[in-house]
């Protein structure tokens, strides 16, 4: 694990020390893990199935930590402890997630998200193959809720969404396969879920827009059940009072993808 500009000596090294030590101590799921904490900032490593958030009391157990959540603030509370939730991750979806237990740093991140500022990186395996290796997708998506469930769909308007796709590599056999790398510059709901589906490129594993009878034969010979869709790489750059801060979190690709792929 990374712990950024953490020591143990005195001065602002102990102040990175102490806070390297409080983000280890975070009531993580056991299924997640810190990445890196640096300057009030960590990256979680959230496991697929996991819940960036309670959506209901009885979800504590299937959330990124063990502790109350305030839904008004986003923000987790550990005793005297406060951990702001800076972005969000589908249940499904594993990889980088943002947390931080400074409100000043946290409210300058969230700008970040929104606005932009913040380079995000996805690693998808989809059924079929791009008809380029390189790609720069713009739709204009309509969110819609329907039996309790939200359903984003792409349609006629504006572009609302943007995603850079690139392709890392081919499978091998029947049906097509490719790994995508995907850099979505906006933030929409099921963006890269839907922005795929309507490419004719479902994400594998996905139980929304996804191929079912494919996935149902992956689940067979895999023996195992996920949305293969994870955020590899997260980097911030903000202008703060003390200076330039950069922070950059990398998630390791998952090995099931490399089976999967083969």
């Amino acid at each position: 694990m990374d712990s950024g500009d953490d020591r143990k000596d005195g001065g602002p090294g102990g102040v990175f020390h102490s806070f390297f030590l409080l983000a280890m101590e975070l009531p993580l799921h056991p299924d997640c893990r810190v990445l890196k904490a640096e300057r009030g900032l960590i990256a979680v490593d959230k496991a697929a199935g996991v819940l960036s958030h309670p959506n209901r009391a009885v979800d504590q157990a299937k959330s990124l930590l063990g502790v109350p959540y305030d839904a008004e603030r986003e923000v987790y509370i550990a005793g005297e402890n406060s951990w702001f939730l800076l972005n969000r991750l589908d249940s499904p979806t594993s990889g980088v997630i943002l947390l931080s237990s400074d409100l000043a740093l946290a409210t300058a991140v969230r700008v970040a998200f929104a606005s932009g500022g913040v380079e995000k990186t996805y690693i998808a395996l989809v059924k079929g193959i791009p008809r380029r290796p390189r790609e720069r997708w713009q739709d204009f998506l309509r969110v819609e809720r329907s039996g309790g469930k939200l359903r984003t769909r792409v349609s006629r308007g504006a572009p609302n969404a943007v995603t850079r796709m690139e392709v890392l590599q081919r499978g091998r056999g029947v049906p097509a396969r490719s790994l995508l790398q995907l850099s979505p510059e906006t933030g929409r709901t099921h963006q890269l879920r839907a922005q795929c589906a309507a490419r004719s490129l479902p994400i594998l594993g996905d139980a929304n827009y996804g191929d079912f009878a494919t996935n149902r034969e992956l689940k067979r010979r895999l023996s195992a059940e996920r949305l293969f869709l994870h955020s590899h790489k997260t980097q911030v750059e903000l202008r703060l009072d003390s200076g330039n801060f950069r922070f950059v979190a990398t998630s390791p690709i998952p090995s099931i993808f490399s089976v999967a792929l083969e």
